[in-house]
C-alpha cells in the first residue's frame, strides 16, 4: 500500500509538472476537450476547424479525490453487510496522450496511473482516428471524408450515449453525478468503427472480437457487431435536440461477454454491497452486469437541452442469448439546470433502475437508484461535486443472498481535474 501511494503521489508530481510546461497544449484535430468544453459532447465533430501544420503532441492527465459517507443494511438475519466508514477513498489517476500525426489523423492513448481495481499504472487503450484520407493522396474521399470517421483501434466501443458521460477511472469531469449508470455499459475492444455525419444525422457501424483481454489461443471465436442511428441538431442558439439508438449483438461462439463487465478500473462508490464473510472482495460493486455469456442489446438515448436545462435519458434492453433466456432492463432519466456565467454551477437529479430475470421463469431481480447532486467548475479545468445517492435492492431473485433487502444512502462529495 504504501508503496502504491509513493506511486500515486510520484504521478501527481509528474502529471502537474507536465501541466505547467504544456501551460499552452497545441490544438489538436476533431478532438473532445478533456475539460468543462468537453461537457455534451459525443462523437466528435466533422468541423475543421484546426489548421494542420505538423506533428503535435497533447498530453493530458486527470484525477479524481472522493469523500466517501455512506451507510448499508440488507434484510438477512444479523445484517451480514461491512460497516462503512466517513473517510477519502485513494486518490485515482489518467495519463492522457493525444497527437496529431497528419492532417486528419490523431492518435489517442490512455493509461491508469492508479485505479481503484488496479493501484499500479496500465494502459487503458488508445485508437487511431481518421477524419482524412489525405496521406494517401491529397483529396483522397475527400467528399466522403467529409462526413467519415474512420476509428481503429483497442479502446470504447460506441455502443450507446452514456458512454459519453460516464466515469473514466479518474476522467470525472464530464459527468454531473460521482456513479455511472447500474447497468455501465463501457467495454474496451478491438475494434473497427465508421462514422457517418451529416446535416444532423449520426449513423455508426462497427465490429470487434467481443474480447477485453486478447489471446490468439485461447479458443474464443467470438464477434460483435455493434452500430448507432440518430439525429443531433442545434435548433438555434437555446435549443438543441437528440436522439439516438444503438444495437450490439454477440455471437455464440464467445467464451463471455464484456458489454457490461468491461471497466476494469472498478466501480465509484466504495467497499458498498462488500459482505463481512466475503471470501472475495469486488472492486466493481455496485455495478450490476447481467452475466450473459452472449447476448442482443440496445439503447435509446433522448437528449434534449434548452438554455440551462438539459434531459438525458436511457431506455435499454439487454436480452440473454442462450436458451435458457432471460433479459433486464434499464431505465434511467436525468435532468440538470446549469448557471452562472460559462453554466459553472449545476443542480441535478438522475434516476436509474434495472429490473429483469436471469433466465426464462426465474425469479426477479430489481435494483432502483436515486441521485440528487450539485456541482461547480471552479475552471474549466477543475470541478467539485456534492451529491446525496440512495439505492435499493428488490425482488425475490435476491432471496439468500447479500442482495436481500440491501441498500445504501448517504453523502459523496468528489472533486476531479482534467486537462
Amino acid at each position: 500500500m504504501k508503496n502504491s501511494i509513493f506511486k500515486l503521489i510520484l504521478a501527481v508530481v509528474m502529471l502537474f509538472g507536465t501541466m505547467a510546461v504544456y501551460a499552452q497544449l497545441p490544438s489538436i484535430q476533431y478532438y473532445r476537450y478533456n475539460d468543462q468544453r468537453g461537457i455534451n459532447v459525443f462523437e466528435t465533430s466533422k468541423e475543421d476547424t484546426v489548421k494542420y501544420d505538423g506533428i503535435k503532441l497533447r498530453v493530458g492527465g486527470d484525477f479524481s479525490m472522493i469523500f466517501q459517507g455512506l451507510s448499508q443494511s440488507n434484510d438477512l438475519v444479523g445484517d451480514t453487510l461491512i460497516d462503512l466508514a466517513n473517510n477519502f477513498a485513494l486518490p485515482t489517476a489518467n495519463l492522457n496522450f493525444d497527437m496529431q500525426l497528419e492532417d486528419g489523423v490523431r492518435l489517442h492513448l490512455r493509461t491508469y496511473l492508479s485505479s481503484r481495481h488496479h493501484p499500479e499504472a496500465w494502459v487503458k487503450g488508445g485508437y487511431l482516428q481518421f477524419d482524412k484520407l489525405d496521406f494517401i493522396s491529397p483529396g483522397f474521399l475527400g467528399g466522403f471524408m467529409e462526413m467519415a470517421t474512420i476509428q481503429v483501434g483497442m479502446d470504447e466501443i460506441n455502443y450507446g450515449d452514456t458512454h459519453f458521460r460516464r466515469s473514466d477511472n479518474a476522467r470525472a469531469i464530464y459527468n454531473p453525478f460521482v456513479g455511472n449508470y447500474i447497468m455501465d455499459s463501457f467495454t474496451t475492444e478491438p475494434h473497427l468503427e465508421l462514422t457517418i455525419q451529416n446535416n444532423g444525422i449520426i449513423g455508426v457501424l462497427g465490429m470487434s472480437n467481443g474480447r477485453l483481454n486478447q489471446s490468439p489461443t485461447d479458443g474464443d471465436n467470438g464477434r460483435v457487431i455493434y452500430g448507432k442511428l440518430g439525429y443531433d441538431k442545434q435548433m438555434n442558439d437555446d435549443f438543441r435536440f437528440r436522439i439516438t439508438g444503438s444495437f450490439y449483438s454477440s455471437s455464440d461462439q464467445g467464451t463471455r461477454d464484456y458489454l457490461y463487465n468491461g471497466d476494469r478500473a472498478g466501480a465509484r462508490y466504495y467497499s458498498v454491497l462488500e459482505g463481512e464473510n466475503d471470501s472475495r472482495v469486488s472492486d466493481f460493486l455496485p455495478r450490476f452486469n447481467p452475466g450473459f455469456g452472449y447476448q442482443s442489446a440496445f439503447q435509446i438515448n433522448p437528449f434534449v437541452k434548452m438554455g440551462g436545462l438539459e434531459f438525458f435519458g436511457v431506455f435499454e434492453q439487454s436480452s440473454n442469448g442462450a436458451d435458457a433466456g432471460g433479459g433486464f432492463t434499464q431505465l434511467g432519466a436525468e435532468l440538470l439546470y446549469r448557471f452562472g456565467g460559462n453554466g459553472d454551477f449545476y443542480l441535478g437529479g438522475r434516476y436509474n433502475s434495472v429490473s429483469g430475470e436471469a433466465a426464462d421463469g426465474a425469479p426477479t431481480q430489481e435494483i432502483n437508484r436515486t441521485n440528487l447532486g450539485f456541482g461547480w467548475f471552479m475552471t474549466k479545468n477543475v470541478a467539485t461535486k456534492l451529491e446525496y445517492v440512495t439505492s435499493k435492492y428488490d425482488g425475490d431473485g435476491w432471496n439468500g443472498t447479500k442482495f436481500q433487502g440491501a441498500e445504501f444512502n448517504g453523502v459523496v462529495i468528489e472533486a476531479t481535474i482534467g486537462f
